[in-house]
């Protein structure tokens, strides 16, 4: 039986990240993600609702998130669901269903400022991946370079 499981979520953090260290040294960040949806009903009023992700971050891209995100900052995030399980003190089992971050992408906001004072730059992100790496967002391809419709082969 096949199986698909991933997620695109792009959203403002609830909490600075945190980050601890696992017992074999691994580097681990819990996020906070507030998603949320807006729409207008059918009386045209405006409505909105916004659901609670948990997000985990693994080894040097979650340091990275620990050193470069706050509270409030957009992002988005690739990755897979979760289900942790563990017994609590009591004896009582528990679960929790989180987001295991493959990429997280910091994103443009025009809210947020840089250390020496200035606006972040439109259009200017970063991305962590799992290959532990920020980098700017690609550019869009200038669609004038990209030559005549006749040599398309549809």
């Amino acid at each position: 039986m096949a199986s698909f499981n991933k997620v695109i979520l792009m959203g403002r953090l609830t909490r600075d990240p945190e980050l601890k260290q696992a017992a074999s040294g691994v580097k681990v960040a819990d996020l906070g993600l507030a998603v949320s949806e807006q729409w207008k009903d059918k009386n045209g009023e405006a409505q909105e609702t916004t659901c609670f992700v948990d997000v985990v971050v693994w080894n040097k891209q979650a340091e990275i998130c620990c050193q470069y995100l706050a509270k409030g900052r957009l992002i988005l995030v690739e990755g897979r669901l979760q289900l942790d399980e563990w017994t609590n003190t009591q004896g009582e089992k528990r679960s929790k269903l989180r987001v295991r971050a493959n990429r997280v992408q910091f994103m443009p906001d025009g809210s947020r400022r840089n250390e020496s004072g200035g606006s972040e730059q439109p259009g200017a992100s970063h991305t962590t991946t799992a290959a532990d790496q920020i980098s700017p967002k690609p550019e869009s391809p200038d669609l004038d370079d990209l030559g005549d419709d006749d040599d398309l082969p549809f």
